[in-house]
């Protein structure tokens, strides 16, 4: 086990009806707040007029920017920085998923910039400073709710890039699984597979003697085997809502992490995906993720054979592990399949011809990912192999 710090300042306001305190929450920070939100739903449903009411309550003023897509986009963040700046904005409220969480996180950490937000996101410079955000979550997938990390697109130079600083956490975070039963099947599903990724990419590790993460990597990938097929049939189910929605939180604010090195190689691959064809991020890691396991996997025939034998309850071939192996590589992938997801790039019509710049943008002169360092041949074949 390697030498750790883990500290999560986030606070996590969980359960029903909970997004209604928000606005005494929100003044002990500011009087005056940023709220930021994607499309139509969250005004459909009801929960920005909820949202606006607790603000008021509590003697909050505020302004709104709406509009945040999927694969967030750098030019709304812009705005976002100007408004903030225009409007002297000294906290954020993020009402939505992780699209919104990440949006508004780059916002924090542009408005005191005396830089193109950017800057950050392609390593020129590190945050030191950020506006506070604060979040009411709506989609259990990202983890971005208590996590460090924002991923924004810049359309301009088709690139999707992650940033991570231990500053980029949220204050609080209200969760009420009853604001995801509205969400679209594909989108539950979307968030399934960001929140496995999210695991697996800590589970798959060259660190050694790490069995107390190993386990609790493997509760959370089985708690959304479990709870994920219950609600994409029942989808008012509470508490299998609730399930999914914890794990997505606790997948990603890295205590799973704690002691040991990821991989993040497959996240890396998947960005230069959404990031020309702006697929939903959870839809593409279903398709890289199965594809980066078959290259890998003789890496480590153990590691992988834990992963079928514990995670997917298959029988240990003893005499023959690596068989052990790729049946739980190929169990991954029926389970993605079972639950709407595409599996293969030509499902979710990326062109074979589009491989080679992808490869090329993803690595660049170096390599990606830790578990096996690859290069543009390596992330080369890994596409062709989710062909």
């Amino acid at each position: 086990m390697d030498n750790f710090e883990f500290h999560n300042p986030t606070r996590i306001i969980f359960g029903k009806g909970v997004e209604s305190q928000v606005g005494d929450e929100v003044a002990k920070y500011s009087k005056k707040v940023l709220i930021h939100y994607g499309g139509g739903s969250a005004i459909k449903s009801g929960l920005i007029d909820r949202v606006r009411i607790s603000l008021k309550a509590a003697g909050v003023d505020f302004v709104e920017l709406g509009g945040v897509q999927p694969n967030p986009r750098v030019a709304l963040v812009r705005e976002g920085i100007e408004l903030c700046r225009k409007e002297s904005i000294s906290f954020i409220l993020a009402v939505g998923g992780g699209s919104v969480i990440d949006s508004a996180k780059a916002i924090g950490v542009g408005v005191p910039a005396s830089h193109d937000v950017w800057d950050f996101y392609e390593y020129i410079v590190e945050p030191q400073k950020m506006l506070d955000v604060g979040v009411v979550l709506t989609i259990p997938a990202a983890g971005s709710e208590s996590s460090s990390s924002s991923v924004v697109s810049n359309e301009e130079k088709q690139l999707k890039r992650g940033l991570s600083n231990e500053i980029m956490r949220p204050r609080f975070a209200f969760m009420n699984p009853e604001l995801t039963f509205t969400l679209p099947p594909y989108q539950t599903a979307c968030g399934a597979a960001d929140i496995m990724a999210h695991i697996m990419e800590r589970y798959f590790t060259n660190t050694k003697n790490v069995e107390f993460t190993d386990r609790l990597c493997e509760a959370g990938l089985k708690t959304i085997i479990n709870n994920v097929p219950q609600v994409l049939e029942n989808p008012n189910d509470y508490d299998a809502r609730a399930e999914v929605m914890w794990t997505g939180c606790v997948a990603h604010n890295d205590l799973f992490n704690t002691g040991r090195e990821g991989d993040w190689g497959s996240h890396s691959i998947e960005h230069e995906i959404s990031a020309l064809f702006d697929v939903a991020h959870g839809a593409g890691l279903a398709v890289i993720f199965p594809a980066w396991m078959k290259y890998v996997y003789k890496h480590d025939v153990a590691r992988f054979s834990q992963f079928a034998e514990r995670v997917w309850g298959l029988e240990m071939d003893h005499f023959n592990p690596e068989k052990t192996a790729l049946a739980g590589i190929y169990r991954t992938e029926a389970f993605f399949r079972s639950i709407g997801l595409p599996v293969r790039l030509s499902e979710m019509d990326v062109p074979v011809e589009s491989i080679p710049e992808m490869a090329k943008k993803c690595t660049g002169t170096g390599t990606t990912g830790n578990f096996i360092k690859l290069n543009t041949a390596a992330v080369t074949e890994i596409f062709n192999l989710a062909k």
